[in-house]
């Protein structure tokens, strides 16, 4: 372990520790909130809630842990379960790794394990996709184990209760962190006391709104008592998403079906389904004439060859136009323009990831969020 004097870092004295431990844990008990994960140690139950709320608030989480559950009730149920459902029970959640990593692990759980969660820090940590935070959460809160969870919550509060001079955004200082936790860390109510301080760090010790007044470890807070609460965390900006400008083809036939394209091309939103889209020519990010390409012959001639060469239709555009749609992932911000087409109800593309689809059977298929903003787009215009 590190020596935390190294870092400029003191850390408080035995008794100080245990009445810390005390005075977190006495307000969980008064204040925890009653949540369905909570009522259980359930290690499958524990690792699928761990992974949903990376990323994600807990009021958004609350309705697809329960539903996923229920789809996938046994580790083997989620190791066994087709791409689509695994996809459609995650729909809407994005970050979408984060369930195919939770079936890689299920399977790993069924192999290596013989289909018993593992019961140690060191194998719950092997399975693909849990690292130190949800390996500390799950052998602390399923089975006791005195294993600290340090996530970026933990983190801001460790950074203003010692007045922390390191960014906590840098991956590099997570040790930090970790050394001051596991020192921390009550060996009794190891879990109860991880969970406190993520519903610490989550609402009163929050990133934008803190209200440090309120915090049942105020008088512990060196940034508190001192002054230079404004000051911690330490955390350097984040890099800005790439601007990305998207095109999107609704195309339709004559029998009121839609074409849909699953993503097979890369690992953003792979396995989903959506309208055919086609991020826009170099000439056409140059060009500031995005709001109205097809108003530009150079521009939408490009476009059109693409559509053309890469689904072999040949449709006839309408002149409908349609409000551009924002999107934000962690690393791209798209701008995406709707292009609506009409082809003849025999002009069938040939390819297993191309399908016509009747809207009423859209609720059949996985679509990620850009996908409904596209529809929900689309429809409204179309209706109005």
């Amino acid at each position: 372990m590190i020596d935390l004097k190294d870092y400029g870092i003191e850390m408080w004295p035995e008794d100080r520790i245990a009445s810390f431990r005390r005075t977190l844990l006495g307000w969980y008990d008064q204040e925890k909130r009653d949540l369905p994960w909570r009522r259980t140690t359930n290690p499958y139950y524990i690792w699928v809630s761990e992974i949903m709320l990376q990323q994600t608030q807990v009021n958004t989480v609350i309705p697809y842990y329960k539903r996923f559950l229920e789809w996938f009730p046994q580790i083997k149920d989620l190791a066994d379960a087709p791409e689509e459902q695994l996809l459609k029970a995650w729909e809407g959640l994005g970050y979408y790794s984060r369930v195919r990593n939770m079936q890689k692990a299920a399977q790993q759980v069924m192999v290596d394990f013989g289909g018993i969660f593992p019961h140690t820090y060191d194998d719950i940590a092997s399975l693909k996709g849990i690292g130190p935070y949800t390996a500390g959460a799950i052998a602390s809160i399923s089975f006791n184990l005195p294993e600290p969870a340090v996530d970026g919550n933990v983190m801001r509060v460790m950074a203003r209760l010692f007045e922390v001079n390191y960014d906590i955004g840098d991956p590099k200082n997570r040790k930090i962190f970790q050394a001051i936790m596991e020192i921390l860390i009550d060996p009794d109510r190891p879990g109860d006391f991880n969970q406190a301080l993520m519903d610490l760090g989550t609402d009163i010790e929050s990133a934008k709104t803190p209200r440090p007044d309120e915090s049942p470890i105020r008088f512990f807070n060196a940034a508190y008592l001192n002054g230079t609460y404004g000051k911690y965390p330490i955390k350097n900006p984040k890099k800005k998403p790439k601007p990305m400008r998207i095109q999107a083809f609704v195309i339709h036939n004559q029998n009121g079906q839609y074409l849909l394209e699953k993503n097979t091309k890369g690992r953003l939103l792979g396995g989903f389904w959506s309208f055919p889209i086609i991020e826009t020519s170099p000439l056409s990010q140059q060009l500031d004439l995005f709001d109205d390409n097809q108003s530009n012959p150079i521009i939408w001639q490009t476009q059109n060859e693409t559509f053309q060469r890469e689904y072999q239709l040949k449709p006839q555009w309408t002149d409908n136009h349609f409000p551009n749609i924002k999107h934000t992932f962690s690393h791209q911000k798209w701008t995406i323009e709707l292009i609506e087409g009409v082809v003849k109800a025999t002009d069938l593309p040939n390819a297993p990831h191309l399908k016509w689809v009747a809207i009423e059977d859209f609720s059949l298929y996985p679509f990620a969020t850009p996908q409904k903003k596209m529809l929900e787009t689309y429809l409204k215009q179309k209706n109005a």
